[in-house]
Parts: C-alpha cells; sequence; structure tokens
C-alpha cells in the first residue's frame, strides 16, 4: 500500500473498510486513518465526497477481481472452468480460515446499502460486476466453453461465489464455499465443447 499516493490509498481503504463495514458504517474520517492521508485531503480528491469515494472503491474492487483471473489460471497446470472456480473461491476459504470472517465483498456490501438509494452507486455496482464477468467470460471461451455459455456461466460462478461468501459470514463456516466448488465444478467442465 506503501507504493500508492494519498488517493489511491484512500480508494483501497475505503473498498478494505466497506468490505468489513458496509457503507453506512464506513465513515471519511476513518477512510482518511485507515489510509494514513490528511483528512483535508478527501475533499481535494473527492469533491462528490462520500458517494463519489464508494463508486471509486467499487470500481477498485471490480477492477481488482477481474485482474485476478489471469493469477488463478497461471496457478493451474491444465487451466478448467472448474479448477478456475475452485480458485476463486479458494482466495475465500484461505481468508477465512487464516483471519476469521469479518470481510465480504465491497461490491455486494455497496449493492446492499446503496443500490435502492443512490443510482450512482448502483451503477458502479453493475459496472463493477461486469468488469469482473467479463475475464472470467473470456477465461471459459479460451478453455473451449461455447461463447454463447462462457457468459451466463460466468455470471452463474460470481453468483454461487458471492452468495457462498453471505452464508460462510452468517454461518462462520467454510461450508457453503467449498460446497458450490464441489456442486458446480462437474456442470462448469460439461459446458466445454467436446468439438474444441
Amino acid at each position: 500500500m506503501s507504493e500508492r499516493g494519498p488517493r489511491e490509498r484512500m480508494v483501497f481503504s475505503a473498498a478494505q473498510l466497506i468490505r468489513r463495514d458496509g457503507v453506512a458504517s464506513t465513515g471519511m474520517r476513518e477512510v482518511a486513518a485507515h489510509a494514513g492521508a490528511p483528512r483535508g485531503s478527501l475533499q481535494h480528491y473527492f469533491p462528490g465526497g462520500k458517494e463519489q469515494l464508494v463508486n471509486e472503491a467499487v470500481g477498485w474492487a471490480g477492477r481488482y477481481a477481474g485482474n485476478r483471473i489471469d493469477r488463478f489460471l497461471a496457478a493451474l497446470a491444465a487451466p478448467t472452468p472448474s479448477g478456475l472456480f475452485a480458485e476463486m473461491v479458494r482466495q475465500w476459504t484461505d481468508e477465512y480460515e487464516a483471519s476469521g470472517f469479518a470481510g465480504g465483498c465491497p461490491v455486494a456490501a455497496a449493492t446492499v446499502d446503496c443500490a435502492e438509494s443512490t443510482v450512482s452507486t448502483r451503477e458502479a455496482a453493475a459496472a463493477a460486476f461486469a468488469i469482473w464477468t467479463g475475464p472470467v467470460s473470456r477465461a471459459l471461451a479460451d478453455m473451449g466453453v461455447p461463447g454463447e455459455r462462457a457468459g451466463g456461466l460466468a455470471t452463474l460462478m460470481i453468483s454461487a461465489l458471492e452468495g457462498a461468501i453471505l452464508i460462510a459470514r452468517a454461518e462462520r463456516d467454510v461450508r457453503a464455499l467449498t460446497t458450490v466448488v464441489r456442486e458446480l465444478g462437474p456442470l462448469l467442465d460439461a459446458a466445454v465443447s467436446k468439438d474444441g
């Protein structure tokens, strides 16, 4: 985080606090303190206030999730749809087993807190999910999933992961995460075209 400038640190900090506490409980002062930035810099960098900061944190989270897909693929000796999904889920099981269940997805948190009250945040969340879905869909297509199915399966994978994260946090157990990997894996692999 030290390599980032104050603006980037504040966006990152906002995402981290939102994933733990939600939007309503994440204050601008807490973001500045978490980022090690002067409070006065918030108005300078985010003239649109908390709404702008939240929207940028949501956008950062979508880009972060989308950019991780290449790393997940690189971790696989022979990429398969089920292997990719297992890697996507593994980051959460690893976090929860190592650090507890305090954090969730900042995009989901912002959607729950703001989708009906703040149009710009709902739009930022929808865009973040699209930014994440794109690389998953392309990876599936590269593995031989027909193009007409790749987008739908990418949405299914992200939806299952997001739902399992919520259940895992509620139960304080990774059971839902391991279940979605086990149950969706065969379906995902069966979508690979035998002709490809």
